[in-house]
């Protein structure tokens, strides 16, 4: 009896034995291959490429200052290996605390305020656990709420030509912001091209450009959203924006399609349906009721019921979208004088960073980077200064036109600094590109620019873009 039950407790033993290596074998198949690093301006972000999916849990420690990342479900599967300068880290070290679980200790110059999450796979990556480590706390909470709005009344104008000087702004006369955001970044690198052309880094070389083009225009300013190789999360890019003021936001892209024919730039707008359910998610926070309409008229939301906060809300959407229809329109028009278009006309869809109901907000497909024709275009210097002017001008036409109330652009305005619009003029049988510059009072330089004309060579019944008085360049 004694030998059958040691032989029962073996058995039982042996068996359990079994059960926990098949465990682990199944547990601790995860591998971690590597890890990836980029500073942001008010955070390092860790991204840790999985084989499959874990569990995990992150905590901090001081003197000295740690974080300690452990990874249940996982073994490591190379070195990690990283660049760690310029951010808080010192060193990363690991260890298996035991089969099946891994402990990642992350050395620190500071504390800092760590959030974490993991991602499931997609086109470009397997699973990844991605840490976040904020040098402020204040950075780490959810993206406050948006205090105020900046609205700006719609009127059509046609294309006009480079600045000319005009005098120095008066005191106590603001600059009209453009917020130009670069999409993608980080781990995200957006959209491919054929010889390894990135999207993230071909729309920052555009945005940065962008951003010269309109610091060199007296009266505007312009600010990135993203000023390096890093993510920003959709949301964050629109409360950047928010948080620096903007009279308008402006994010680059390089569009893809499944075939490599498509080409042509495009513009998108919101569209009515994604202002409908953007206006019914603010309505529906409170929090996001209170200060929301801003600007001159500092009309705050949260004295107000449902019904009036929704009718004041919906008022600014629509001003807000109207705008960006108009500044569209105006932007595609340039940019198809340098590129061709992939549709002739402002196209409307729910783009997350278009959903600001304070801010008029427009996405600029600069080309198709699955096309190899255009992703060498876009890679390329002279392409991208062109499409930057083309965005620039579209920009700086609307403004001429509807300049915000406090403004430089406001003020040349109403004391009448800014003179004729630009207009059409046929081209008559006789006449030459001198004549019609002499007529017109600008030089041929200015009419061949503003037409893209290679020559002085005119067509009977040409249509030229006479430019007006422009905004001065800065000086």
């Amino acid at each position: 009896m004694m030998g059958l039950g040691m032989r029962f407790r073996a058995l039982v033993a042996a068996v359990g034995l079994l059960f926990l290596a098949v465990t682990v074998d199944a547990v601790a198949e995860t591998k971690v291959n590597s890890v990836r690093l980029w500073r942001a301006p008010d955070n390092t972000r860790l991204v840790f490429d999985l084989t499959g999916p874990v569990q995990h849990s992150v905590f901090t420690l001081t003197s000295p200052d740690r974080l300690v990342i452990d990874i249940n479900g996982a073994s490591l599967g190379s070195p990690l290996n990283v660049n760690t300068s310029n951010t808080p880290i010192t060193a990363m070290r690991s260890a298996q605390r035991t089969p099946t679980d891994l402990r990642v200790v992350i050395d620190l110059k500071k504390a800092v305020t760590p959030k974490s999450f993991t991602l499931a796979p997609n086109a470009q990556y397997g699973n990844r656990l991605v840490v976040d480590l904020f040098d402020n706390a204040a950075d780490a909470a959810p993206i406050p709420v948006p205090t105020n709005v900046v609205t700006v009344a719609p009127v059509p104008v046609t294309p006009v030509d480079p600045p000319v000087k005009l005098p120095p702004a008066p005191a106590g006369k603001r600059d009209i912001i453009v917020v130009i955001d670069a999409g993608h970044g980080g781990e995200d690198p957006g959209a491919s091209g054929s010889r390894g052309q990135r999207e993230k880094d071909v729309v920052l070389a555009i945005a940065r450009e962008l951003q010269r083009q309109v610091n060199g225009m007296k009266g505007f300013r312009a600010e990135l959203t993203r000023t390096g190789d890093y993510f920003i999360p959709l949301r964050g890019r629109t409360e950047i924006a928010r948080k620096k003021g903007a009279d308008l936001f402006v994010s680059i892209h390089a569009d893809a399609a499944p075939s490599a024919a498509a080409f042509g730039a495009s513009v998108f707008a919101l569209s009515d349906r994604g202002a409908t359910s953007e206006t019914a998610r603010w309505l529906a926070d409170s929090e996001n009721r209170s200060d929301l309409i801003g600007g001159a008229g500092n009309v705050s939301l949260d004295d107000k019921d449902r019904m009036l906060a929704g009718v004041l809300l919906d008022l600014s959407m629509t001003a807000s979208l109207t705008s960006s229809l108009n500044v569209g329109q105006k932007v595609l028009s340039n940019i198809g004088r340098v590129t061709p278009l992939h549709k002739q006309r402002v196209e409307q869809a729910g783009f997350m960073v278009l959903k600001s109901p304070d801010i008029p907000s427009i996405l600029v497909e600069t080309g198709f980077i699955s096309n190899a024709n255009e992703a060498s275009k876009l890679a390329a210097a002279n392409h991208q200064q062109a499409l930057a002017r083309s965005i620039s001008s579209g920009v700086r036409q609307f403004f001429q036109q509807n300049p915000p109330p406090g403004t430089y652009i406001a003020w040349l305005r109403d004391s009448g600094k800014i003179a004729q619009g630009p207009r059409d003029h046929r081209v008559n049988p006789g006449e030459t590109l001198a004549m019609i510059a002499v007529r017109y009072q600008v030089s041929p330089a200015t009419l061949r620019n503003a037409n893209n004309l290679k020559s002085d060579e005119l067509k009977i019944g040409q249509t030229l873009t006479i430019p007006g008085t422009e905004l001065a360049a800065k000086e």
